[in-house]
């Protein structure tokens, strides 16, 4: 069962990443954030009245919450600024970050087939970063893409932590209070941004899209959660699963925004793929 969870989440957020780049076209990246954020915690609110929670659950939420803010901010940079073909394989390569932090920070050893994994994970990072020079986007010098490359690796932290703190709590509290602690810290962001940042001057624009994220994300964490609760759940596996929502992405966004380069991104995201595979069997 955790399993099936696990893919539904993924479908979900692959449309939930489709959502954010059309309403980062009206509105800034926090702006966005929090009004999604502040909407998904007023779907969870009954929870937080019904959960209160320890001091020490709640110190513990709110490091969650830093690792989100931080991987949401900058994920959101990067898909504003590069094409979401693009964003949507990078994001792929978080399960095998979490393979190699479990080698230095647990001492596990890969098999062969997980070796082979992470060596098709290198080959397709390699060929998309030469499919993505051809517009202009050079990997070692645009902001994007170190944009992307905080977000990966604050998002691995946070996936990590997630199994060590969901020993003692609920699915739904976590998700609860964490996306609580999140609209504060995205709203002190948005207020300093508007004062001496970057929207100082700037209109919000409502938009419908917003609710969707709200709604897409809610249910997509709410699964998430639920899965790391289960008995025999495995972190890596749930991970790898997640991530299958880059196929999602990269199709609705190759046919939705009418990216260039389709063919070469999409050779460049099977072969990731096919690791995911090999990763996955051999765990």
């Amino acid at each position: 069962m955790w399993l099936w969870m696990a893919l539904g989440s993924a479908v979900l957020l692959g449309l939930y990443d489709v959502a954010k780049k059309l309403a980062l076209s009206r509105n800034s990246v926090l702006a966005v954030l929090l009004v999604a954020t502040a909407l998904s915690t007023l779907i969870l609110s009954p929870v937080l009245v019904a959960c209160p929670g320890t001091c020490r659950d709640h110190l513990a939420l709110v490091l969650k919450a830093v690792l989100v803010t931080v991987s949401w901010v900058s994920g959101m940079i990067g898909l504003k600024m590069l094409p979401i073909t693009i964003v949507s394989t990078l994001k792929a390569s978080r399960p095998f970050l979490v393979v190699v932090l479990s080698i230095v920070l647990f001492g596990e050893r890969l098999n062969a087939w997980q070796w082979g994994g992470v060596v098709l994970a290198l080959v397709a990072v390699l060929m998309l970063a030469r499919t993505s020079s051809r517009e202009g986007v050079v990997f070692t010098s645009n902001k994007g893409i170190w944009a992307m490359g905080v977000s990966i690796i604050s998002g691995v932290a946070s996936a990590l932590y997630d199994k060590f703190i969901m020993k003692g709590m609920e699915p739904l509290f976590v998700q609860g209070w964490s996306d609580f602690y999140i609209t504060l810290i995205l709203l002190v962001c948005v207020l300093a941004s508007a004062r001496w940042g970057e929207m100082r001057g700037q209109r919000f624009v409502w938009d419908w899209t917003l609710l969707l994220i709200a709604v897409l994300i809610t249910v997509a964490d709410a699964l998430y959660f639920m899965s790391l609760k289960q008995d025999g759940a495995l972190l890596s596996v749930i991970s790898l699963a997640r991530r299958s929502s880059v196929a999602v992405t990269f199709a609705v966004g190759a046919v939705f925004f009418k990216e260039k380069n389709v063919r070469g991104k999409s050779v460049s995201l099977a072969v990731l793929l096919v690791g995911m595979v090999l990763l996955l069997i051999g765990s």
